[in-house]
């Protein structure tokens, strides 16, 4: 049997599509499952056993080119998913570009979400599921076993890389007894919380609990000064490796470490993956879409509200006020969270110390 899967999206959504395509695998144990994503986004998934082949998109080269070189690739692409003769092609995104190719795929099984506009959208799937928001992303792409009557057993997410990775994470941290990982920035800078509360979240860990602390971020100019401006702040001394290491050295760094303090973003699922507690801050985006997964769990336990939330061993802090979660790109779309800016630090304290003391007893 060949499966296509497509997703369309960043690279913390590939990674919370792992369970549907490990439990797709499980269902099917002689399948070849292949997955189609935007270029870029295939870096934790490339290591994945239950995979056959990654087919990128590159959205950014099709973008540059005319209309009629676009058409003429497009056209060549959907010709060659035809060719592969999938039995079952899933699409795992509300967009047209997953819907499209289902429709022209040839496969006798396809899935998909209800509710998208034109012909194609509308008569792309033999099998449809509906988007219900108030859903955790890791139920909501299960959704295409559940239509297809597959058993689901288990939901937590999975992150794989070379040896060589590992190799670079235990040199790194050799001279280490134990450290707490920290990831201040996100790509979306409303997700981030104030400098100067991160500057004191890290000398809490560093000087009143003596715990070292790794401080990483992606190699993109804007994240880089973002953890410039927070070690101003700071009297301590972390150890900075931002912009310094891969995504992938960045997820074994994360497997050694007693935590994740993080800011929404793909590094908080990577550490659900590799099972190592997480503190995250959430401003804006929705906890019970978007929470930390404990991966010993099935069910969802995040309510759409602010507050401190729990999911098994993982914790995601937030803003007690009203307009908590608001989805939007900050207060009143302008870039910046209040909500995020004036976080408890004793509060912050605590659930650092809780955290801690759970792993260790």
């Amino acid at each position: 049997m060949k499966i296509l899967i497509t997703k369309f999206r960043s690279v913390g959504d590939v990674i919370l599509l792992t369970p549907l395509i490990r439990n797709l695998k499980s269902n099917y144990p002689n399948s070849k499952i292949d997955l189609m994503v935007n270029k870029g986004t295939e870096v934790l998934i490339s290591h994945n056993p239950n995979l056959h082949r990654i087919i990128l998109h590159d959205r950014f080269r099709l973008r540059a080119m005319s209309i009629w070189q676009r058409i003429k690739t497009e056209f060549r692409t959907l010709q060659g998913i035809r060719k592969k003769n999938y039995d079952i092609v899933i699409s795992s995104d509300r967009g047209d570009r997953g819907a499209q190719i289902s429709y022209f795929s040839g496969a006798k099984v396809k899935v998909g979400r209800i509710g998208g506009k034109g012909y194609i959208n509308k008569n792309a799937f033999t099998h449809c599921f509906s988007f219900q928001g108030e859903r955790h992303i890791v139920d909501l792409n299960l959704d295409p076993l559940r239509v297809l009557g597959l058993s689901i057993n288990n939901k937590g997410l999975d992150v794989y890389w070379p040896k060589k990775d590992s190799e670079s994470a235990k040199c790194i941290t050799k001279e280490l007894d134990i450290f707490i990982h920290i990831h201040p920035v996100s790509q979306c800078m409303y997700k981030c919380i104030d400098d100067k509360i991160m500057a004191q979240i890290i000398d809490y860990c560093e000087l009143e609990l003596n715990t070292k602390v790794i401080l990483t971020a992606a190699p993109v100019d804007q994240e880089l000064a973002k953890v410039a401006n927070i070690l101003k702040f700071t009297e301590s001394k972390p150890i900075d490796l931002s912009g310094k290491l891969t995504l992938l050295e960045t997820a074994a760094l994360n497997k050694l470490a007693q935590m994740l303090i993080v800011v929404d973003t793909a590094i908080m699922h990577i550490a659900t993956a590799n099972d190592i507690p997480v503190l995250a801050f959430f401003g804006p985006t929705a906890v019970d879409n978007w929470g930390a997964w404990d991966k010993s769990l099935t069910k969802a336990t995040y309510q759409r509200k602010g507050g401190l939330q729990h999911h098994g061993k993982h914790r995601v802090l937030m803003s007690d006020r009203e307009c908590v979660p608001c989805s939007q790109t900050g207060c009143d779309n302008s870039g910046v969270s209040d909500c995020l800016n004036t976080l408890n630090l004793r509060k912050v304290k605590e659930n650092i110390n809780s955290i801690l003391n759970e792993k260790n007893n």
